[in-house]
């Protein structure tokens, strides 16, 4: 599958009620456009998971692709928030902290997402302008 050059790709969990939550924040609060949305349920999401052995049945991150390389865990999020600009881009200062902590911290969440956060019965998707920074 080609990818769209020069803009990272976020996939996510569009059924959790937290990854659709971040996901509405990154289009609102990324002006520039810089990122791409794909959704793990949708094809092109599922094809870039299983590309970075990932099963989109039963993920356990969000990933950023770039290029050929993908970002996952913390290092997505603060990567995430690294692009989006000013005030975001200080969060990028959570690299500081030993990746073991923040992964773990990362990787507890993402296992009790639907518990804690909730699960949609339907998938999530932006409308209008930003429908078209999905994949």
């Amino acid at each position: 599958m080609p990818l769209p050059d020069g803009h990272p790709i976020i996939v996510f969990d569009a059924q959790c009620v937290l990854c659709s939550a971040h996901a509405r924040f990154v289009l609102r609060h990324d002006r520039r456009g810089h990122f791409l949305l794909a959704s793990m349920q949708g094809e092109a999401g599922a094809a870039l998971y299983r590309r970075f052995g990932i099963d989109p049945a039963d993920p356990d991150t969000l990933i950023v692709v770039e290029g050929d390389r993908a970002r996952r865990d913390s290092d997505a999020i603060i990567a995430i928030w690294s692009g989006l600009g000013w005030p975001w881009r200080a969060l990028g200062l959570l690299r500081l902290m030993p990746r073991g902590l923040r992964d773990r911290v990362y990787r507890w969440v993402a296992r009790h997402r639907y518990r804690l956060f909730g699960r949609r019965d339907s998938c999530w998707a932006p409308d209008g302008a930003q429908a078209g920074r999905l994949l």
